[in-house]
């Protein structure tokens, strides 16, 4: 099965990423993209996705949202209330210093799937697996403009 590529993001890569972060935490990853020719307030539209995509329906209200506008190479990270008590606003000022990095380098692939994996990282210090109770609340899927989410 051939990866399928949005707007230079490997979805197949990203949908690994967002599995293997989880596998470990009771929290939950979701990565959203724009429409192509996005120009909004990437903020606002990431709060708007935060509400569409249920991240607020997490039974321990421990959901993160990566929002991303490829095109214009900005994007927007938005954690649920539990997520934004326990971690340090510097954790997010760098995983944000990163991901920036890698979308100026093109690099977007890369750069989410590291976003993932230490974004996983916290959810794990602060929201562990729990042997025999791990549900996976939300689709592992990245929420694409016109298309229905897997599972």
């Amino acid at each position: 099965m051939a990866a399928s590529v949005v707007h230079d993001i490997d979805l197949h890569a990203v949908e690994l990423a967002v599995r293997e972060a989880e596998r470990r935490t009771t929290g939950e990853v979701r990565v959203a993209l724009a429409r192509f020719y996005f120009w909004g307030d990437v903020w606002r539209a990431a709060a708007r996705a935060f509400d569409r995509l249920g991240m607020r329906r997490t039974r321990e209200r421990n959901g993160v949202l990566i929002f991303v506008a490829p095109w214009r190479r900005r994007f927007a990270i938005l954690g649920d209330e539990a997520v934004n008590g326990l971690v340090a606003p510097d954790f997010w000022r760098g995983l944000a210093d990163d991901l920036g990095r890698a979308f100026q380098a093109r690099d977007a692939t890369g750069g989410l799937a590291r976003a993932i994996a230490a974004i996983g990282d916290q959810l794990a210090r602060h929201f562990p697996a729990r042997e025999n109770e791990n549900p996976n609340e939300l689709p592992d899927t990245v929420a694409v403009p016109g298309q229905r989410d897997r599972r």
